[in-house]
């Protein structure tokens, strides 16, 4: 099964059990959530369309390219162009949510990356960890003010914790994905996946 069509079968299996195991879901509820599945689903779709739209646009009017020129351009050195790339990705999942952030950005600096010699699933490892720790740094933090609605946490009780974790824990695990390659590289090199 797919990701998606287990996420179907679960879908089924709760109305199933929600409907005659527990006898609490009701056609109205259930008519409820499948509103706001549906504009959940139609707010992604759009997102993902103007995205598409922007990615596009930057690739025609050479936006990769320039970006590469100038960062080039202000060093050549390979740690502080990493270090510059991993500043820029924490304030993109600072102010996006990883998904639009991650289809933005990874068109604009995959050539930046392959020209520093920056492999691609390294690359992928260095998006992922800074998109994860920008989602969850205010002042935006999309993953924390969802986590704490979801959890009915109040902004002062989780921001001090959420901080410690950040720079001692997310921070950390940022600088080395970024700067020993192998801890991304290894297990698709042990698969075949990569040479």
């Amino acid at each position: 099964m797919t990701p998606t069509e287990s996420a179907a079968v679960a879908v089924g299996y709760a109305i199933f059990i929600g409907i005659f195991i527990h006898r609490e879901l009701s056609p109205k509820s259930l008519w409820k959530s499948f509103c706001v599945g549906a504009t959940t689903s139609g707010v992604i779709c759009v997102m993902l369309f103007f995205v598409a739209m922007i990615g596009r646009l930057y690739a025609m009017e050479r936006v990769p390219q320039q970006i590469a020129a100038y960062l080039l351009g202000f060093s050549d050195n390979r740690i502080v162009i990493l270090l510059m790339v991993n500043l820029f990705l924490i304030v993109i999942g600072m102010l996006m949510d990883d998904l639009s952030g991650t289809l933005l950005t990874a068109a604009l600096l995959m050539p930046l990356m392959q020209q520093i010699g920056v492999h691609p699933v390294h690359f992928a490892a260095i998006m992922g960890t800074n998109m994860g720790m920008g989602n969850v740094t205010p002042p935006c933090a999309p993953i924390l003010f969802l986590a704490a609605r979801i959890g009915k946490v109040p902004f002062n009780e989780y921001i001090k914790p959420t901080m410690i974790f950040v720079l001692f824990a997310q921070l950390p695990v940022v600088m080395m994905v970024t700067f020993i390659p192998e801890l991304s590289l290894w297990l698709p090199r042990l698969m075949g996946f990569v040479r």
